[in-house]
């Protein structure tokens, strides 16, 4: 068990309006310092029933090429049910800590699964202010129930119920990407996993931070997925570092948002670009947001794909490597 949640930190930072110096940021990162205030170019919105479906294909590969990020909207996926996946999250950090801890990824576990705090070294030692939850939704052998709560009761039905309606706009999303780089729809998918790919599911949960300009929700990265689709609460805080500014992603009700991770970026030999991105907090509400990454499973190699290197102009970029050891890499900050 971790000693102390970021949670508990934050009930007693806001009685005195301050913060640990472990969460203040250097001024090379504090969101005051460093955000655009000026006017910035918004991430692409997508509308995936556009009757050309030739226009969302090129608007896909344009902005995964430019961006690395987009929005979609009319994706299929009911309200309702993006509705209830939230509540049931919500309701799951409101519980008392005793029984989250329930949860808790144990202290030797190899894998990232559980409710926790720190996921990341962080070579500077500075923490982030997020508590999270992770578990896998799919494919059903894959999941261990011993990670989704049992309460609230209804946890485990919006979750299924999300992950069914995920999957297809998952499907879509990477065909749309593959004919984008001229290649046979499935190329993309099976290249990362096929059948086989993991969906895992965090819930990020920021809480109120008395000092939202010194401390961030999550610290610039790219995520080590080949795609990861997520929906967030209404209060802003996801942004994008684009033209050496980093700029706030407006929010769209029910829209998903979808990043281009590492692995993409691997398979379309840099062609798609993985894209660099933070969290940052609010002074007075909570930001939740619940991502799925989309992740090849453990030992399979991902590399280049053959048809984008066959051309001696077109040179790998980047190793094959299994996608376990891509990971670790990632996750202990080690060279790939």
């Amino acid at each position: 068990m971790e000693a102390v949640r970021v949670q508990a930190i934050a009930s007693q930072s806001l009685s005195t309006g301050s913060i640990p110096d472990e969460f203040i940021r250097s001024e090379e990162e504090q969101p005051a310092m460093t955000t655009f205030n000026g006017p910035a170019p918004e991430i692409p919105t997508i509308d995936l029933r556009d009757p050309d479906q030739n226009k969302v294909v090129s608007s896909i590969s344009k902005a995964s090429r430019d961006w690395g990020i987009f929005q979609v909207v009319n994706h299929g996926i009911p309200d309702h049910v993006i509705a209830k996946l939230q509540a049931v999250g919500k309701e799951f950090f409101e519980l008392c800590q005793e029984e989250k801890e329930l949860y808790a990824k144990p202290p030797d576990a190899k894998d990232i699964e559980g409710y926790g705090t720190k996921l990341q070294r962080d070579p500077n030692e500075k923490k982030a202010w997020v508590d999270h939850l992770f578990h896998r939704i799919w494919p059903p052998s894959s999941i261990n129930y011993h990670f989704w709560p049992k309460n609230p009761a209804s946890y485990r039905e919006a979750n299924e119920e999300y992950a069914k309606h995920l999957r297809e706009v998952a499907d879509k999303l990477l065909r749309f990407l593959s004919l984008g780089l001229g290649l046979e729809e499935h190329a993309i998918k099976e290249a990362v996993g096929g059948e086989e790919l993991e969906y895992m599911l965090k819930i990020n949960y920021y809480p109120p931070c008395p000092r939202p300009d010194l401390a961030l929700g999550v610290v610039a990265h790219t995520d080590l997925s080949a795609l990861t689709i997520l929906v967030a609460n209404e209060v802003s805080g996801l942004q994008v570092f684009k033209d050496e500014q980093w700029i706030d992603a407006k929010y769209i009700p029910n829209a998903l948002i979808i990043h281009i991770g590492d692995q993409i970026e691997v398979v379309s030999n840099g062609k798609y670009k993985s894209v660099l991105h933070r969290t940052t907090v609010a002074k007075d509400k909570a930001r939740m947001s619940w991502p799925v990454f989309l992740e090849p499973p453990g030992e399979m190699i991902v590399g280049p794909l053959q048809q984008l290197i066959s051309q001696p102009q077109n040179r790998p970029k980047y190793k094959s490597k299994m996608f376990k050891d891509y990971a670790y890499c990632k996750l202990n900050k080690l060279p790939q």
